[in-house]
Formats: structure tokens, sequence, C-alpha cells
């Protein structure tokens, strides 16, 4: 097989040598409900010490973990098979299924986000840190039966393969520096193994039980969104994020929609959107069955990596929420 090793641009993976190729899905999934998950605990004194710790400089300061998703795929250079990812039976979790491409409605290839909604409550800044650096990425509130729940990639809480994140903090609906409903810290973090063990772009995900803010949980002060899993592939999406790098300064949210299509020129088994996000959105929502109105639809991927050479470089890459990712949610909303 021809191998192919990705480095970073603007905070997601990108392909910087051409003929070599994405490493990727690992192999058959286990079921989900007995599928190997990653996790971590967070001590209530290291919660203590993430509450206190970003400050707004410390916020200003953190770098994207474009590092990250760089070192985690040259780590990892496996060679490339076309096994899919698991899949099992369609589910959604408090939201609802796809809904077909709205009408009379222009795809969106970026630009920040001026409308209102549940949205704009429930996407929020993760801010973290590993190795002694401090990093930022994007994050969403996710229906959840602890109500305390953050979907984020996998590149945003463990090195793939390597250490978990530490002051682990959420802050949705920033806004310049602002955290209008406060700052909730990690109590724990999950992932795929396939991630932590291997840095498979294929399972990017993540998710973060945190603590209560102000004396309430994060679904109380924010609200949240449903989550699918087992989708059909190809819907019309939306995705979120506070991308940092040119043209965005990392300090308002961003968004594009169209629809997402297969991955055909790494190897990947992500799907990629038409969008101009770059680094700090990393871990940004996907949805669909979105309603622009009232800002509510179904989770359905992150933010993950994009190319910068080839046919889809234009295009910012998901991984698809299968049985595994869904191992880990039902262990991590619980």
């Amino acid at each position: 097989m021809i191998r192919r090793s990705i480095a970073s641009m603007a905070g997601l993976g990108a392909l910087v040598a051409a003929g070599l190729a994405v490493p990727s899905a690992a192999g058959a999934a286990p079921d989900p409900a007995s599928a190997p998950v990653e996790r971590t605990a967070v001590s209530t004194a290291a919660q203590e010490r993430a509450g206190t710790y970003w400050t707004p400089e410390r916020m200003r300061r953190a770098q994207d973990a474009d590092v990250l998703v760089r070192d985690a795929a040259r780590r990892e250079a496996s060679d490339s098979s076309d096994r899919a990812v698991a899949q099992g039976a369609p589910t959604v979790v408090g939201g609802r299924t796809a809904a077909p491409r709205p009408k009379r409605q222009a795809d969106v290839d970026g630009g920040l986000y001026s409308g209102g909604g549940t949205v704009a409550r429930t996407t929020g800044k993760v801010f973290f840190t590993l190795a002694g650096s401090d990093y930022v990425c994007s994050g969403s509130s996710t229906q959840a039966a602890n109500e305390s729940l953050v979907q984020t990639a996998g590149h945003c809480l463990n090195e793939g393969p390597g250490d978990f994140a530490t002051n682990f903090t959420f802050v949705p609906a920033y806004d310049r520096g602002s955290a209008p409903y406060g700052q909730f810290a990690a109590t724990e973090l999950l992932t795929t193994t396939q991630w932590a063990d291997q840095g498979d772009l294929d399972y990017d995900v993540g998710y973060a039980v945190v603590g209560p803010s102000g004396g309430r949980t994060l679904a109380d002060a924010v609200g949240a969104q449903g989550v699918g899993f087992n989708l059909a592939r190809g819907a019309y999406t939306y995705a979120f994020g506070y991308p940092a790098a040119a043209p965005y300064d990392g300090e308002e949210l961003a968004w594009c929609h169209g629809t997402v299509a297969q991955d055909t020129y790494g190897g990947s088994q992500d799907q990629g959107l038409v969008c101009d996000m770059t680094g700090g959105s990393s871990g940004g929502p996907w949805f669909s069955g979105y309603d622009e109105t009232t800002g509510l639809g179904t989770l359905t991927s992150v933010n993950s990596f994009k190319y910068n050479l080839g046919p889809q470089r234009d295009r910012m890459f998901g991984p698809y929420l299968g049985s595994v990712v869904q191992a880990v949610y039902q262990q991590a909303q619980g």
C-alpha cells in the first residue's frame, strides 16, 4: 500500500506530500455495548485547579491543536485499507433524523455566524493542557442522561496515542473573552481506543463529562444538542466552530453548510464538507436535520482535519459516528 503522512494546517490535519496517503480505518469494531473505550477520571483537586487556571490571558495565549493532529497521524502512518468504519442500527438521541437539503438554501462555504438559537449557546471553546502546552479547540453541549456532556474531537482531549489532557474546560457561548454561562471543568475524559492507541483519524472523537458551574449542570445552563449514530452518509450538514487562523481570529462563532461527500483523496473513511474554517474549529459540531430558526439539530460528526493538496483541499473532514463512537457516548452519558 502507498503510505501517506499528514501534517496540520490551521489546527486541522493537512496533506503535505504529493503521492502519500492518509492512514484509514482500523478493523471491524466490537459491539457498542462492549467496545473498548479509553477514559480517565479527573480528581476533585484537578477540577478545582482547572477552574482557576483559565484566565482570560491564558485563553488568549492558547494555541490551536494542529500539532496534535499532525504528530498523531505521522506516528500512526500505518498501511491504508478499504475497511469501513463499523456501523450498527441507526440511533438518534434527543434529536431528529437527517432532513433533505433545504429548499432555496444556498451552501455557505464559511463566515461568522450572526444568527441566534440554541446553537449559539451550546457551541463553545474547549481549553486544555497537554505536555505542558495550552491548547484550544471547539465543542458542543450534547444530550446525555447526566446533562453534563461535551462532544469534541479526540485530539482535543488525548494525544492519540498518548496522554489525556489536563485542565480541560468548556466555555459555552464564548464571545471575545467572555464566558456568559460560566466555565465547566471536566470530571472525566473518554475517547475511542482507535484514537487513543493509534491516532486513527477515522475515530477522532471524544467526550468530556463536566461538572457544574454556578450550581447548574451544562444542559441546565445552555441546553444540549441531540446526537445520532450509524446514520446515512451524504447528508446536508451544518458545521460550527471557533476558527483562529486567518481570515478568522478565534473570538467569534463561525459556520458553513452544504452536502458532505466521501473522502476520495486520502483513503480515510471520513466525510468532507466544503468549508473555510481554520484552526481552533477542531471539535466543533456537525449537524444534520438542522433548523436555522431554533438552532437545533442532530450531531453527526466534528471538525477533524483538512488537506492542503489535492481536489478536496477545500473540504473540512469529520469522522463517521458509527458503533465505536456510539459505545464511547453510551459510557460517557451514564
